[in-house]
Formats: C-alpha cells, structure tokens, sequence
C-alpha cells in the first residue's frame, strides 16, 4: 500500500544553490521551523506538523509567511493597459475591490496567476508567484502600455496569511477598521495600532482569512504579536494540502503556460463577450470552437492510495491523462488528486484509473472543490 504523504510539494532538500530568505526567516527559525526550498526560496515546510497545522487552520487560525509572494504596484490607467494581458473584464473593478485572473500568451497559456485589487482608477496593487517574479515583470516590461508604471515592492513589504474561522476575531482588536464590513476579494489600507497596512480577505486555504502587507519593521511587530497571541505558525506544507483540498490551482503544476483557462477549468475568468481585445484571445475563441480537448478534474481514490505528480491516469487500459497534484485529505480522510483527461472522460462520476508503481488504482472524477468551508 502507497504510504501517505501529507504535502504535494516535492522534497526540495537544500543544496549548495544559493536560496533566498523572507524578512521572517529568522523568526521561523526561532520557532524550530522545518526550512525547505521552494520556489528559488528557503521556506518553513512545517513547525508543529502538517496535519496538526492543517486541522489548525480549518478549525481555529494559523499565520503563514508568504513574504515570498510578489507585490507589485501599477500606477497610471491599468485597468484598460492590463485588460489587455488577462482574459477577465476588469474594467468594472471598483476601489477595494479585487479579481483573481491569470496572465495569457499569444497561444492561451497561462504565464502566471495573480490577483489584482484596485485602489483607485491610477492604482492598483498586484499579488503575483514568488517564482515567477522575475519573468511577469520582464513579461510585463514587454507588453504593458508604457503609459502604466511597474513598480516591484517586494523587497520591501511583508505577506503575512492569517487563515481559519477565527481569523477575523482574533484581527479585530487590533485593526482600526471594522473587518465585519470587508468581503471576500475586498481590500482595505487601515492601521494595525500606529502601522499602516494593506488588508484583503482572501486566502489560499479554502478557510475565511485575510494577507496583510507591511513594511518591514511593522511586519515583525505583526509577526510576534500573532504568536504571542497564540495564533500557529504554519509552514508551506499545510498551505499545499489546505489549498489542494479547495482545488486550488498550484502555478508551475496544475497550470503553465501550456494549459489554457479552458483546460485548467478556469472557464469563469474568460470573458469572451467583454469589449475590447486581449493577448490570446484568438487562440482561445479557436479553442472554443474546436473543442476543449482536455481538462483538469479532481479525482477521489480509496484507502490510502496517494496520486502523485505525474502519474498517469488511465481509461480501458490506456493511458489518457496524468495527475498534476495529490495528496492524503486530513479534513475528509481519503486520498484526493488534481489530473488532466480528456474532455469526454471529464464528467463527474466518471470511472479511471491512477497507475502507482506496479498498480493500477481505481478513481473516480468527482465536483471540486474537495472540501468547502461551512457557512456561517
């Protein structure tokens, strides 16, 4: 029987190459951190554990470092010069508000995923992968209107994740602003005591939550006052299966700049009816016409029977598809996957097959997301 590993990130051991460090590394560190590397970045993959973290997250809070993340700044007319690089209208984005899109090639593939919150017709903020930095502000040096500054406030700002159903209680003495009134995808500036901070209520867990931005100094500050309340430091292990369980797409694995919002079911963020031209556009209106051949679907297995990355899936003997990430559920006690497959095997209930080693393991395409938080 396949072992059960809890995180579908690949073991990433340190090496020789030289890694990157957040702001907060040394306050990981400090709290008996597990260090792996990701992403071009040395991260804490676990503290207390990942089960324990996960089952933290979706039943009271925990606080994650993603200080690694790319945040940008957009100054001029971006609405109109950036909805020319996604296939999402965001001309109806409001101050406060956010969108989760992706960034498209000529031929449909996703360069990158992001999410872009709007501060007004002038400014916008922009949370973009860590390892993918450097290629969206090369790809955006190419192909956004000149007219709109790019400016990389990275190495400045700290990204801290507070997550799970207590996330706003425990936040809200401490913020100026009455989080009660801030919905999912809105953003707010306020004060976190005498520090000024960036605020949205989003997430990549599943669970209510908020990413909070600040400099440097009020980072740490943040950093330590969480901990000292108590709230558990989490590492990027539990991040993957917390996300992994909300189908979150992982950038680099479940999308690239080979699969298409189509194929990745990312149907919503495709606005074909929207005015106006995009880069891709034609590659994906093409693709509609013709078909979509495959698409990404989730996968439910018994026992304990864990689909890595890059196993194939199979229907009648014949290999149709491979798994682009899998792991064991801590929240639903059963081994869940995310895999491409033709489009014709892609309904729900659909029977298939994962080949783990020698084995070939039943699974069944079943709705996503995994696991949805409990209304409150």
């Amino acid at each position: 029987m396949e072992k059960a590993p809890i995180s579908t990130l690949e073991d990433n051991p340190l090496s020789a190459i030289e890694l990157r460090r957040t702001p907060l590394f040394a306050a990981c560190v400090e709290l008996g951190a597990k260090m792996t590397g990701f992403g071009g970045w040395e991260m804490p993959v676990q503290f207390a554990g990942l089960m324990e973290e996960h089952r933290t997250v979706r039943s009271g809070v925990g606080c994650f470092d993603i200080s690694h993340m790319g945040k940008l700044e957009l100054q001029g007319p971006w609405q109109t010069a950036l909805g020319q690089l996604v296939p999402s209208d965001l001309s109806p984005l409001q101050s406060g508000q956010g969108k989760y899109t992706v960034l498209l090639n000529e031929q449909g593939g996703i360069v990158d995923d992001l999410i872009v919150y709007s501060e007004g017709d002038d400014l916008a903020t922009v949370i973009i992968n860590a390892a993918t930095t450097a290629k969206d502000l090369a790809w955006l040096a190419a192909h956004l209107d000149p007219a709109v500054t790019v400016i990389d406030r990275s190495p400045e700002q700290i990204l801290i994740a507070v997550q799970g159903p207590t996330a706003a209680a425990t936040l809200q003495p401490w913020i100026t602003a009455d989080l009660g009134q801030l919905k999912f995808y809105r953003s707010i500036r306020t004060h976190l005591g005498t520090d000024a901070v960036f605020m949205a209520r989003t997430g990549y867990t599943g669970e209510d939550g908020f990413e909070i931005m600040l400099d440097l100094e009020a980072g740490q500050r943040l950093w330590q006052r969480l901990i000292a309340a108590g709230v558990a430091p989490c590492g990027l292990g539990s991040r993957d299966t917390l996300r992994l369980e909300a189908a979150m797409a992982l950038y680099g694995q479940d999308i690239t700049e080979e699969t298409t919002p189509f194929e990745g079911s990312l149907d919503w963020l495709v606005h074909l009816d929207r005015k106006g031209d995009f880069l891709g556009r034609a590659a994906l209106e093409a693709q509609q016409a013709a078909g979509i051949p495959r698409r990404l679907v989730g996968l439910s297995l018994p026992d304990r029977h864990i689909a890595r990355h890059d196993y194939p899936v199979l229907h009648q003997g014949e290999t149709v598809g491979i798994v682009t990430s899998g792991t064991f559920s801590p929240t639903l006690n059963r081994p869940i996957a995310l895999a491409y497959v033709p489009t014709a095997l892609a309904e729900v209930g659909q029977a298939l097959e994962v080949q783990i080693r020698n084995k070939f393991i039943t699974a069944e395409v079943v709705n996503r997301p995994f696991y949805r938080r409990p209304k409150s």
